[in-house]
């Protein structure tokens, strides 16, 4: 019957994406996938710009589409306001702008980071925010609190990891330099269902719910390892130790094998089996990658290739299968957002407003370079035809204009 359920679940989630919304961090499959066949190619700040919006505050949420509502998140005062935006996807005009939760001690930061970091989930008329240990929330689609929790623990340089859904559950993981531990809440009031514990140091990732084998697992990365569990119980059902900590990038999966990155300071891209049980450290690691692998962006699985980025922009593509690398090419400045891959193309996003667009081939093939004015460290979305693109200071709806 579970397994029942969670095909039906997919088979939704299929539906969503060919409305191409954009609900999570990522897009509808959390691996940064878009179905759009038609994205734009070439931009600037004169050319294929619907509009240009400036946000207030600071923040490096991704935006989430659902429908005509675009959401994201900024903190004002010094990060003490915490808050939820919604803008109208036609015009860019501001439906509402919420403050979610008020702290008069948010914290410290890293100076890549902002206190509105976590991306919001959309599901029907609900939008989930997260925003670390200051607290979790969910509001209705017209900006009405629907429940509030606050999830304790010390995160360091501030919020990372996003919130994900599984069926009537909102997961997160919470890393902190003082505890670790990885909790589902009730989706309709925020209690805590589970809660499981873990050991090891901080880590800011977020989750990837996938089947294998008709079961599903809930792979979490965390600090010196990734822990697969069960959903619906928080149960353990295996764990693979590196060594590493602070890790970003949400893990990916395809070919039967999970992608994951194990953080600073040196980062290592694993491959690993996911059908084992208890420690598979020694067992279950099919390849892995020790140069170029990202601390931040998380890599993207495009057929039988898998691309990555490091921080200081060299691109590589691999065979997903063996690991084999068929091209390494420096794209140019630094990066943290994660790449998106849509009408054939993939969209690697620099801190400076630059985006490198590259065949997805095994050889390289760049296909354009576009900028927008200010710094970006939040991941592209996509909207039917367009892309959302996030700045320090606006949101950008991209799209190329057609011959009437």
């Amino acid at each position: 019957m579970k397994q029942t359920l969670f095909l039906l679940s997919l088979t939704l989630n299929c539906n969503l994406i060919l409305g191409e919304d954009w609900p999570q961090f990522r897009g509808p499959d959390g691996q940064g996938h878009s179905r759009q066949k038609t994205l734009p190619l070439s931009w600037s700040e004169t050319e294929n710009i619907v509009w240009k919006v400036p946000i207030s505050g600071s923040g490096w949420s991704s935006p989430v589409v659902q429908g005509n509502l675009i959401w994201l998140t900024s903190a004002l005062d010094a990060g003490r306001s915490l808050r939820a935006v919604c803008l109208d996807l036609d015009s860019g005009k501001i439906i509402h702008n919420v403050e979610v939760f008020r702290t008069e001690t948010p914290g410290t930061i890293h100076s890549k980071n902002s206190y509105a970091s976590p991306t919001p989930l959309l599901e029907k008329d609900r939008v989930y925010l997260h925003y670390g240990t200051n607290g979790t929330a969910c509001l209705s689609n017209n900006g009405q609190l629907v429940w509030k929790n606050q999830l304790k623990y010390n995160h360091g340089h501030g919020p990372g990891g996003s919130p994900i859904l599984y069926e009537h559950s909102l997961i997160v993981s919470c890393d902190g330099t003082d505890i670790q531990y990885v909790t589902a809440l009730d989706k309709n009031n925020g209690k805590i269902l589970w809660k499981r514990p873990r050991q090891g140091r901080m880590a800011y990732s977020t989750p990837l719910v996938i089947e294998y084998s008709g079961r599903p697992q809930l792979i979490s990365t965390g600090g010196d390892q990734v822990i697969s569990y069960d959903p619906e119980t928080g149960k353990e059902i295996w764990w693979l130790r590196y060594n590493g900590f602070s890790g970003v990038p949400r893990p990916v999966f395809g070919h039967g094998l999970i992608f994951v990155c194990s953080g600073y300071e040196s980062p290592v891209l694993y491959a690993i089996r996911p059908n084992g049980t208890g420690d598979v450290t020694a067992t279950h690691m099919v390849w892995r990658l020790s140069r170029g692998a990202p601390l931040n962006p998380s890599p993207i699985l495009v057929g039988d290739e898998i691309y990555v980025v490091s921080d200081i922009g060299v691109a590589t593509c691999l065979d997903a299968r063996t690991g084999k690398i068929h091209w390494k090419k420096r794209i140019g400045g630094n990066f943290s957002a994660s790449p998106l891959y849509g009408a054939e193309r993939i969209y690697f996003l620099n801190e400076d407003g630059e985006t490198t667009i590259v065949a997805p081939k095994t050889s390289f093939r760049e296909l354009g370079k576009n900028n927008v004015q200010g710094r970006t460290l939040a991941s592209l979305a996509v909207s039917g035809k367009s892309l959302l693109l996030r700045t320090d200071t606006h949101l950008y709806r991209i799209e190329e204009k057609t011959l009437e």
